[in-house]
């Protein structure tokens, strides 16, 4: 049976950090595992979403988790963002993991799940200083999970030294996970198996003849401009430039053409300044340019 969490926060707060803790504790525990962030804005401050699925059993599913067994808030601002929506598709029987001073009946009405309020930041910044909650939500849903201590305490340990903190803040986390893990108890979650989907979302394409497909759909980029989310903006300096397309190639957002004469073009309307092109450009023939001209 496949559990599936969907955590909910804030850039910064280490949601895509608490997702693959989880991930890697339940792979510690014997299951297959999922997990992974959406990539959006990458604004310090911005709602962040990221998923974990794990399973006796091979996981055949992909994709985003839209009926989750777990829903994990790390900032309880967000359930009454009509945006982030924490709380949506949360299955009868699923349990809401909410980190705030009140108490259930006031982050939720709702009656046929499980709200488990939880003050995380105060335990982050008893044990780590900040209001980092990584280790912590990931304990907390290890722990209603039902999976073992041992196994999300090594975890904690790999993902952290992984993304280089220290040995001393990696043994705080630690605790911090600890002490999250010991004040809840498993819930033996009990929801319904999804059925399988049975209709495929229709997708407007359109072949650009560039190498890349614009999907047209509302709410994608064919029709939503992402410049606007840029700081710097690159610029191609063409005396420089050999035509190698390295930058091209990297671009994750097709925000590059070629044009008839060779030379990579940029569409500013929808290149975010994630500067990617920047950091592969072999001849460093692009720089970057603060928007405004400041």
């Amino acid at each position: 049976m496949i559990t599936r969490v969907r955590f909910h926060g804030r850039g910064g707060q280490g949601a895509k950090t608490a997702s693959r803790i989880l991930g890697n504790a339940a792979f510690n525990d014997g299951y297959f595992v999922q997990d992974f962030p959406i990539y959006g804005a990458e604004r310090r401050g911005a709602p962040v979403t990221a998923f974990t699925r794990f399973s006796d059993s091979e996981i055949a599913e992909r994709g985003f988790i839209f009926s989750p067994d777990v829903s994990a808030v790390m900032d309880d601002s967000l359930i009454a963002d009509p945006i982030a929506n924490p709380l949506a598709g949360l299955r009868k029987g699923g349990c809401a993991l909410v980190n705030t001073t009140k108490s259930s009946n006031l982050v939720s009405t709702r009656k046929d799940v499980t709200v488990v309020p939880i003050d995380l930041t105060r335990k982050a910044l008893e044990y780590l200083g900040k209001p980092i909650l990584s280790a912590g939500i990931a304990a907390a849903v290890a722990r209603v999970a039902g999976i073992a201590e041992q196994s999300l305490l090594t975890a904690v340990a790999d993902e952290l030294r992984e993304v280089g903190l220290s040995e001393d803040m990696i043994k705080k986390n630690i605790e911090f996970a600890m002490a999250v893990y010991g004040v809840l108890a498993p819930l033996g979650l009990r929801t319904e198996e999804l059925e399988a989907m049975e209709e495929l979302v229709p997708l407007a394409v359109i072949v650009s003849g560039e190498g890349f497909e614009d999907v047209t759909m509302t709410g994608n980029s064919g029709v939503r401009h992402t410049g606007n989310w840029r700081t710097y903006r690159p610029v191609i300096d063409y005396g420089r430039c050999t035509d190698c397309l390295i930058c091209y190639a990297y671009c994750p957002e097709s925000a590059m053409s070629v044009g008839q004469d060779g030379k990579v073009k940029i569409d500013y309307d929808n290149c975010k300044g994630c500067m990617i092109c920047l950091t592969e450009c072999p001849l460093r023939a692009i720089s970057q340019t603060r928007e405004g001209g400041q």
